[in-house]
């Protein structure tokens, strides 16, 4: 009898055991749970802005300067000068005007380069838009001992743009846009003034290659 008890008591622990095992099996761990969640809205923010086969271009841009290239980027270098030959607002929202890191309000561009005479900013990635590698390269270029002249360029992934006309649309709009920016600054270098700016929505430029005009 005390057997017969002995094995119907070690049936039921077994079974038991079973039971629990399988439960755990089929029921994640909270944290793992919110681990897979994360991977996943990882996975979802990084596929929406990745671009499968992207097609880089580059638009080089220059203009003569009668001064010295030291004196030109003197007087339109500076990370927030955009705002005056650009004619559009901006500010330093983060870091230091000119220094590594630095971002300014223009489509919160971000400065990641730059020399004694130069420097190259990006745009960031945004939540569910296609991140088309956006920078630009500004540089005063030395020619002679009183001459230079200003070098805009840039570089960008066009591929999201439904077709060939609309990438052309696309570069002819960013050429007149950057052409404008460079007569303005070679206005300024040489000591001049600008014309009053066009009325906003209208005429008026949009900015540098980013948020709007982007």
């Amino acid at each position: 009898m005390r057997n017969r008890l002995v094995t119907r008591t070690a049936a039921c622990a077994v079974a038991l055991l079973g039971v629990a095992v399988a439960a755990a099996a089929q029921t994640p761990a909270a944290g793992g749970q919110a681990a897979a969640a994360a991977a996943g809205s990882a996975a979802g923010s990084a596929a929406g802005s990745a671009v499968e086969k992207p097609t880089y271009i580059s638009i080089p841009l220059e203009i003569a300067v009668s001064r010295p290239a030291a004196d030109v980027w003197k007087r339109v270098g500076k990370f927030c000068d955009i705002g005056e030959w650009l004619r559009i607002p901006c500010t330093i929202t983060s870091g230091r005007d000119g220094e590594f890191g630095a971002v300014r309000s223009v489509a919160n561009e971000v400065l990641v380069g730059k020399t004694e005479l130069s420097y190259t900013y990006t745009q960031p990635v945004r939540n569910g838009r296609p991140y088309n590698l956006y920078h630009g390269t500004l540089e005063a270029r030395p020619v002679s001992a009183t001459t230079s002249k200003i070098v805009y360029t840039l570089f960008f992934d066009n591929s999201m743009l439904p077709d060939d006309a609309a990438r052309e649309t696309d570069r002819t709009r960013r050429i007149a846009q950057f052409t404008t920016a460079l007569e303005n600054m070679k206005i300024l270098a040489e000591g001049g003034t600008l014309p009053p700016a066009p009325p906003r929505g209208g005429g008026a430029p949009a900015p540098a290659g980013g948020a709007p005009g982007r």
